[in-house]
């Protein structure tokens, strides 16, 4: 079971659209995936058409121990989701003083099976939720808009993941990097691509997702890109997507499975 952090404390990266389409375009392609919001603006959850707002059954109660991962899933065509929703904006405050905090999150989906992938999508920012995250998966994929800014704030972001590495969680590694609003008729895209290659090497998915309305609409419509527009660029571009991060499997991984 692969369990992914999609991070980055840079908000409009794409990341929940990210995390969304991944998900689904894996579901497509046969594995079984669990996406788990845990931000407190609760944009996943919204965006997939779950009310949750006057819930008992989300992220919140799991890491306040009052229920258990399974008792909270939510059946999303095919894909199962922990929701998210406002009451998650406390937790920061409420669990600061328990023991343990770091390792709520971990402890909670310990007895979690059967999922190929578990991505986690982060809270816009670098707080106990996200070193929760951290602290669970064994990968992070960074959303990264190809713009002038994209690389901005990233020196103290990758400091965050090499700290929880050193100190709470050894195998956690990035991955991969994921690069959003893309325009191929704008050298500047173009100039920031070649500078995040130049940092983060093959790291970088070769698949880019373009700059796409359809993107922006699909949420307002609770529907995944491949539900809302399966024929758009950006259902084409996740497509690809997914089947790049299931090109990085071990070939004994998928003979096994």
């Amino acid at each position: 079971m692969k369990i992914i952090a999609l991070l980055n404390q840079k908000g409009g990266v794409g990341k929940t659209t990210s995390c969304i389409n991944i998900g689904a375009g894996l579901a497509k392609l046969g594995q079984k995936v669990l996406l788990v919001d845990l931000d407190p603006q609760a944009h996943l959850t919204c965006s997939l058409g779950i009310q949750a707002d006057d819930s008992d059954k989300t992220i919140y109660e799991i890491l306040k121990g009052e229920k258990t991962a399974s008792e909270v899933l939510v059946d999303r065509g095919g894909i199962h989701v922990i929701p998210s929703s406002l009451n998650l904006s406390g937790a920061e405050i409420e669990l600061s003083g328990v023991a343990g905090r770091e390792f709520l999150l971990r402890e909670a989906f310990t007895p979690l099976s059967g999922y190929d992938y578990v991505l986690l999508d982060c809270p816009p920012s670098l707080g106990l939720l996200t070193l929760n995250a951290l602290t669970t998966a064994q990968e992070v994929y960074i959303p990264l808009q190809t713009e002038f800014l994209a690389l901005q704030g990233m020196s103290k972001l990758l400091q965050t993941i090499e700290v929880v590495k050193k100190r709470l969680n050894p195998p956690l590694e990035i991955t991969g990097i994921i690069g959003t609003r893309f325009d191929s008729r704008k050298n500047l895209n173009q100039e920031v691509v070649s500078k995040i290659k130049g940092h983060f090497g093959n790291k970088l998915f070769p698949t880019l997702i373009r700059d796409n309305v359809a993107l922006a609409e699909a949420p307002s419509f609770g529907k995944t890109i491949f539900e809302y527009k399966p024929d758009s660029y950006g259902a084409d571009d996740y497509n690809h997507l997914c089947q790049d991060i299931l090109a990085r499997i071990p070939q004994e991984a998928v003979c096994q499975n």
